[in-house]
């Protein structure tokens, strides 16, 4: 870091440094959360394709092993279908279900986090603002006739750049929020399709030809 940008930097005062924590961290969690949103998707239909060619030749083991080795929330709503090929519609609807329950809240996880930095960093950045704004007032008090602008440009340095390293903060971190959500939708939208059509096909075609026999 360069004189010059720390040099602005230390201007900022207490709430700079914590303006970028949060930074850090939001930036921390994005990438986290990008990363394993993204190992999360897979090719729903070519996946979905494979389970039900090994269905219909009768091979349920090898195509729980296949969901079982699938990384994903898509490849574990499968798999909860599976288990209960032979049930009943409800049994199996419930188990398809209870398995997309159990994946939203992993899916979610830390997006309000990113949320919450999004909207408390601007108003750090306010903070920073106002303590600016009273440190140059005092010290204009202080200095009577004799205050300089040499001598208040120091508050007024510290209101500017913590206004604008809170937007600095908070504008990514929303987009960050935004992408993440639509993210999850995609994959919720992915898993409630492909447990319906998995459902569809064991209750009618699968179970047409013999499969899911006690």
């Amino acid at each position: 870091m360069t004189a010059f940008s720390y040099s602005v930097f230390a201007r900022g005062g207490s709430v700079m440094l914590l303006l970028v924590l949060l930074g850090l961290i939001a930036a921390v969690i994005f990438i986290e959360r990008a990363l394993f949103l993204h190992r999360a998707q897979i090719r729903s239909t070519e996946f979905l394709n494979g389970i039900k060619n090994l269905l219909q030749k009768d091979r349920l083991m090898e195509a729980l092993t296949l969901s079982e080795e699938t990384p994903g929330p898509v490849a574990k709503l499968v798999k909860a279908g599976l288990r209960h090929a032979g049930d009943d519609e409800l049994a199996m609807r419930f188990a398809v279900q209870e398995a997309a329950l159990a994946e939203l809240p992993v899916l979610e996880r830390r997006i309000s986090a990113l949320a919450a930095i999004a909207q408390i960093a601007p108003l750090f950045g306010l903070l920073g603002t106002l303590l600016g704004m009273i440190k140059t007032f005092w010290l204009f008090n202080q200095g009577g006739n004799y205050a300089t602008p040499a001598v208040l440009a120091g508050g007024m340095w510290q209101a500017l750049l913590t206004a604008a390293a809170g937007l600095v903060v908070a504008i990514p971190a929303h987009l960050g929020r935004h992408f993440l959500a639509g993210r999850v939708r995609a994959l919720v939208q992915d898993m409630e399709w492909a447990g319906n059509e998995l459902m569809r096909f064991l209750l009618r075609d699968y179970r047409k030809n013999g499969g899911g026999e006690k």
